[in-house]
C-alpha cells in the first residue's frame, strides 16, 4: 500500500503509461495519482480513439503540466472559494428576503 503522494517522477511515468494506453484504445485506469483535469483530458483521447488529434494530446500534456506546477489545484481552489462565497451570498439574500417578508 502506498503512503503519501506520488513523486513527480512517478506521476510522469504514470502519465506516459496512461497516455500510451488511451492512444492504443484502452481507457484510463484508476489510482494513477493524476488529477481530474489530467484524467479528463486523457479520457477525451480515449473517447476519440482511433482519431485522437494532436490537439487532444497537447491538451492532455498541458493538463498534466498544470498538475505538476500546481496551477490545476490553484484553479480548483479558486473555483471552490467562489462557489462557497456565492453560496453564502445566496443564503444571506434569502435571509434578507425572509426578514423583509416577515416585516411586511
Amino acid at each position: 500500500m502506498r503512503r503519501g503522494h506520488p513523486s513527480d517522477d512517478e506521476l510522469r511515468k504514470n502519465f506516459d503509461e496512461v497516455l500510451a494506453h488511451v492512444l492504443a484504445g484502452r481507457g484510463v485506469h484508476t489510482a494513477t495519482g493524476l488529477d481530474d483535469d489530467t484524467q479528463d483530458a486523457l479520457w477525451a483521447i480515449a473517447e476519440a480513439y482511433p482519431n485522437a488529434t494532436p490537439d487532444l494530446i497537447d491538451a492532455a500534456r498541458r493538463a498534466f503540466a498544470g498538475q505538476l506546477d500546481g496551477s490545476n489545484a490553484e484553479r480548483w481552489q479558486e473555483e471552490m472559494d467562489n462557489w462557497f462565497e456565492g453560496r453564502e451570498e445566496r443564503k444571506a439574500a434569502r435571509e434578507r428576503q425572509q426578514g423583509s417578508a416577515e416585516g411586511s
